[in-house]
């Protein structure tokens, strides 16, 4: 499922949302199917724990590139 490109990438918080997102979603879906053992599922947790992270702090940077944007003052050519 993850190559140690992609663990190496969410390690250092390089990973892009849409990946991180994509795995993540890989990850419930194996989770939620069963079959594992109880050692393959708490590794599974995990690593969707990791992965939430991730796209939380995108999310989070998102929101405040967005919050930014909508404070900026707007350019209505009111300034001469």
């Amino acid at each position: 499922m993850t190559d140690e490109g992609t663990a190496a990438a969410a390690a250092t918080g390089t990973l892009g949302y849409e990946q991180a997102r994509d795995e993540l979603i890989e990850v419930v879906r194996r989770l939620e199917a069963g079959g594992t053992t109880l050692e393959e599922s708490l590794a599974l947790w995990e690593r969707g724990e990791e992965l939430a992270k991730v796209c939380r702090h995108w999310l989070e940077g998102a929101r405040a590139r967005l919050d930014a944007a909508l404070a900026r003052p707007q350019d209505g050519g009111d300034e001469d």
